[in-house]
């Protein structure tokens, strides 16, 4: 019986972004990104059925092209990125469409499921291989402690409970 090689993989963060986006007033949507992120990936199979997923993501790295609102997230009302800097993700199963794993935001650990399309592997001008994933879903900011709330004056509510994931992944092949 043959023995598979497990090949290790690590995001390219130039060619990647780990986004979101969540509804203001119930009228617009505000999206933002973390600038700072490690991922890494071990897999088996050349369609990463079977992948290992790791992710680590810096919380003082948020960014939503307002500094005001970036400093509210970064606090206790949100993240409070000074008591847990990181947002971590463990993949438990991937099944080549849907990724489950363990999503933890301040001190709650969850079980998210993410809709992931792989969109292939390529080899670039400088010899490395490259793997792209498009990556969604959907959290409760609240399933994690960011509850902070306020109510317009209409009633309507500042901040969506729901927070949509937008995830587009580069990974660099390793030992290449």
């Amino acid at each position: 019986m043959e023995t598979l090689t497990k090949t290790s993989w690590k995001i390219d963060p130039t060619h990647s972004e780990i986004g979101f986006k969540v509804k203001h007033m119930m009228i617009s949507t505000v999206k933002g990104h973390f600038d700072n992120f490690d991922a890494t990936v071990e897999s088996s199979n050349e369609d990463f059925s079977d992948a290992k997923v790791n992710v680590s993501i810096d919380v003082n790295s948020i960014s939503t092209k307002n500094a005001d609102r970036d400093g509210h997230l970064k606090s206790d009302d949100f993240f409070n990125a000074a008591e847990f800097p990181n947002i971590t993700f463990k993949s438990t199963s991937f099944d080549g469409e849907k990724m489950t794993g363990e999503l933890s935001i301040r001190d709650i650990t969850k079980e998210v499921v993410l809709d992931v399309d792989f969109n292939g592997a390529a080899v670039d001008p400088y010899g490395q291989t490259k793997a792209g994933f498009e990556i969604s879903g959907e959290i409760n900011r609240k399933d994690f402690g960011l509850s902070w709330s306020a109510v317009t004056e209409a009633g309507n509510i500042v901040v969506s409970d729901k927070v949509k994931l937008v995830i587009d992944a580069q990974f660099i092949k390793q030992g290449e």
